[in-house]
């Protein structure tokens, strides 16, 4: 089992979707595969799913399925030409009801309350950045610009207000759908695109609540990439399972210098409030194409592992680059040896900390007493893997076993930093469920006979947040 703490997240796309090559880049190390409904029908995507249980149980390692959503389309429309190169200084309009195709002098709108969300003196950014105009007046559905930067505009392309502002609902009638497509293959997260604010994330919880399996309770992920979710973010965590620091919509609204310090706030927060938070975007953006990273994109990801991220996440890399596989292989590289070089002292975390409830108490006391006795492992006897996320919030050199007799809590477990999920039949009798995750451990040579290792659990057994119990054991 690797000895890795940072997770990896890879994009399924056409690059990675032979069976070979996904269970390849399982074995190589990726935690959890996101699929992307950006693109794709609800077919496309179960087979999707399928494809990935089937190599994960071929590769011996759950992974969790993340169903990212799209989000609101606020894109330009198509050119007749399929793209236009647009000149410093010239007008170019922006036209919510024209039905041509465009070309040099405007283009329609898939987004149609543009005009209603952008006055004079505003300025929008297309491309992800590279294409910025200025508002020069709107009059009814057109919005009259000024190139300030120009270049190539394609088919398509996204729109951002720099500052925020845009009033697009973050779940659109195709999310409310994808949502009910993701239950029925019980991904194990959905990640909502472009929320504001915690109601928008709630809205998706109760949506994904309605469109449930029995028994399936999908975690929750608010990508924060508007500017407008960044005074929320408190409110957003709160009412989410996690965050992903979607860096690509964010720079381009906040402004690319910000986001640095933006990304280790919001790491350090969501670890405050007991959430799991991915790092995402551009990370090994060079890999699409070429076989070594750039020497900054390893600085990129290490530096997201020395913050504490819980995942790194590969997108295009992974879903159409030419080296899926060994993009794979060298963030697993580097995560290992940032992770080597990170020396935490973790009595600092628990300054100034209360802890309120039993099995919290209990969570901690085991991060603390394992420490001090170099034990060999933590485990945690768990049903739905709160005391091991409580637990992977620290710092801590000590693995993490997290022992579940439930398959969808040792899937959602696959996200969470420095926590390695076995599935393991418990026994009731808690002796008896003791030894067996002794019996399980030593199987798998993770402890040997004399090694110590701290293990947790709940009096009676299998009761849910019920974690009552800390024992130090010498293994037999």
């Amino acid at each position: 089992m690797p000895q890795r703490a940072t997770k990896i997240v890879a994009t399924l796309g056409p690059a990675s979707s032979d069976p070979s090559m996904l269970e390849a880049m399982i074995r190589a190390g990726v935690n959890v595969v996101r699929l992307n409904f950006s693109h794709g029908t609800a077919a496309d995507h179960e087979e999707r799913a399928r494809l990935v249980r089937e190599a994960s149980q071929r590769a011996g390692r759950e992974v969790a399925i993340m169903a990212d959503l799209q989000g609101p389309k606020i894109r330009v429309g198509k050119f007749a030409d399929g793209k236009v190169q647009l000149q410093e200084g010239a007008p170019f309009v922006l036209d919510a009801e024209r039905t041509t195709p465009g070309d040099a002098e405007g283009v329609g709108l898939d987004y149609k309350e543009l005009p209603r969300d952008v006055k004079p003196g505003d300025t929008l950014l297309l491309n992800d950045g590279l294409i910025v105009l200025k508002v020069a007046r709107v009059d009814g559905a057109a919005v009259h610009t000024t190139v300030a930067i120009g270049g190539e505009l394609s088919n398509n392309k996204g729109i951002n207000k720099q500052g925020g502002g845009l009033t697009a609902p973050a779940l659109t009638a195709k999310d409310m759908a994808d949502i009910q497509t993701a239950m029925a293959l019980r991904a194990d997260y959905v990640a909502v695109s472009f929320p504001k604010n915690a109601t928008d994330m709630a809205l998706a919880r109760q949506l994904c609540q309605v469109a449930c399996p029995p028994g399936h309770k999908p975690g929750l992920i608010a990508k924060i990439e508007r500017a407008e979710a960044i005074p929320e973010l408190e409110n957003i965590l709160q009412v989410s399972d996690g965050i992903m620091v979607a860096r690509g919509d964010l720079a381009v609204e906040v402004g690319h210098a910000a986001v640095p310090a933006l990304q280790k706030r919001m790491i350090r927060l969501a670890r405050e409030h007991d959430k799991v938070v991915i790092t995402a975007t551009q990370m090994m953006e060079s890999m699409i194409q070429a076989p070594v990273p750039t020497r900054a994109e390893v600085s990129d990801v290490a530096n997201a592992v020395l913050d504490g991220t819980d995942a790194v996440m590969l997108s295009a890399e992974t879903a159409a680059g030419r080296y899926p596989l060994q993009t794979v292989q060298e963030m697993a590289r580097i995560c290992e040896a940032a992770e080597k070089a990170d020396h935490h002292e973790l009595e600092s975390d628990f300054l100034g900390k209360t802890f309120h409830r039993i099995d919290q108490s209990i969570a901690m006391g085991a991060l603390f007493t394992a420490s001090h006795l170099g034990a060999k492992a933590i485990v945690a006897l768990t049903d739905s893997g709160s005391t091991a996320l409580w637990m992977s919030r620290h710092k801590v050199n000590i693995p993490i076993y997290a022992v579940t007799s439930k398959l969808a809590a040792q899937r959602r477990m696959a996200l969470y930093r420095n926590v390695r999920p076995l599935l393991m039949d418990t026994s009731a009798e808690r002796d008896t469920a003791l030894e067996q995750a002794e019996q399980h451990l030593k199987a798998r040579g993770i402890v040997q006979t004399g090694d110590v290792y701290a293990i947790t659990c709940g009096e009676p057994m299998g009761t849910p947040g019920g974690t009552n119990m800390l024992k130090i054991c010498r293994a037999s």
